[in-house]
């Protein structure tokens, strides 16, 4: 009896403190999502400080700081919180689901999608703002997924990871094609979608946030339900199906929150880079491969990595910005050429 007690203790001893390292990265990184949030609205053109940023908050009083904190730099923040959370996650879904170390959101031609639906709203239907795009964006994110997910079923070998890459780089292609052509021969539509395709949270009106909040909540429960089914679906199909998983239905749900996540966070702040492929790597390193702790710490830090971005963009240059979308491309390259060096040095 006192044998098989203490091997049972030594064997909870690893899982204890695994999860105990888990709860401790959790809290860092929610932590460091709290300091981008509050840097996001004190950090400027006009730096303010933590009071002035609480009281503009809590107690506008209509003044200088209120009006900044309140008008300008909230829905932006606001905006980068929402569109972190749904890149991060969108990333995380989209390498277990094509089991692709270097996949991110676009990688179903879920962007292009989005690009070609912001495209026609601007060219066809005459929409001339932010608010107005969103909804075009999200539908053309969604209706390329569907195709994606309804010609890989239609093969051979199914919605398996390799027929969805590929579908899904061939559609990228097509709809990349479309919008240059609907590009070329409208120059009023250039000049609105350029500002949009560089990607970037300012511009964005209050309303942007909220009106793509509801499809990144559903993206995020249904990734959350999944979630368990990812682990199964990383051991290989046959393993996953002896385990008692229906990978068709894992494969599939995984594939619908990313695209509803990636459809909501492209359409309101444009193609953002590298956010969905450098997360979900820093997030396995931090808390393994267990996609329920991937996914949450994913999520905390996605936001952060934005914001942080958007950080920079605005000191760099004062009184002029960046936009977060070159600055995330700039942080990403270097992590995307290691990443490649890593994986032909791995391989055998």
């Amino acid at each position: 009896m006192t044998t098989v007690a203490v091997r049972t203790v030594r064997a909870d001893t690893p899982s204890r403190r695994r999860v105990g390292r888990r709860l401790a990265v959790t809290l860092a990184a929610a932590l460091l999502l709290a300091g981008a949030l509050l840097a996001s609205l004190a950090l400027g053109s006009r730096p303010l400080s933590a009071d002035a940023v609480w009281g503009a908050l809590t107690a506008p009083d209509g003044g200088d700081a209120s009006t900044i904190v309140r008008e300008l730099r909230l829905p932006r923040t606001a905006l980068g919180l929402v569109v972190g959370l749904a890149l991060a996650l969108a990333g995380v879904l989209f390498q277990a689901v094509t089991r692709n170390p270097l996949a991110e959101p676009r990688i179903l031609g879920v962007s292009a999608g989005a690009s070609v639906g912001v495209v026609l709203a601007i060219a066809v239907f005459g929409v001339g703002t932010l608010t107005g795009y969103v909804w075009f964006g999200v539908a053309g994110a969604l209706l390329a997924g569907l195709l994606v997910f309804a010609v890989a079923n239609r093969t051979r070998e199914g919605a398996s990871p390799v027929t969805l890459a590929l579908v899904g780089a061939a559609l990228d292609a097509s709809l990349g094609a479309v919008v240059y052509a609907l590009l070329s021969i409208d120059a009023r539509t250039f000049e609105e979608y350029r500002f949009w395709v560089v990607g970037g949270l300012t511009g964005r009106g209050v309303g942007v946030a909220g009106h793509v909040l509801p499809f990144v909540l559903a993206g995020a429960v249904l990734a959350a339900l999944v979630a368990r089914g990812l682990d199964a679906l990383a051991l290989g199909d046959d393993v996953a199906r002896g385990l008692g998983h229906r990978i068709a239905l894992v494969r599939l749900g995984a594939g619908a929150a990313g695209v509803l996540l990636t459809g909501a966070a492209v359409a309101a702040a444009g193609p953002i880079a590298f956010v969905g492929l450098a997360v979900p790597h820093l997030a396995r390193a931090l808390v393994g491969a267990d996609h329920r702790w991937t996914l949450l710490v994913a999520g905390l830090l996605g936001p952060a990595l934005l914001l942080a971005a958007d950080i920079i963009g605005r000191l760099v240059a004062p009184p002029g910005e960046v936009p977060a979308g070159i600055v995330t491309a700039l942080l990403g390259a270097p992590l995307l050429a290691l990443l490649v060096h890593r994986a032909r040095t791995v391989a055998p």
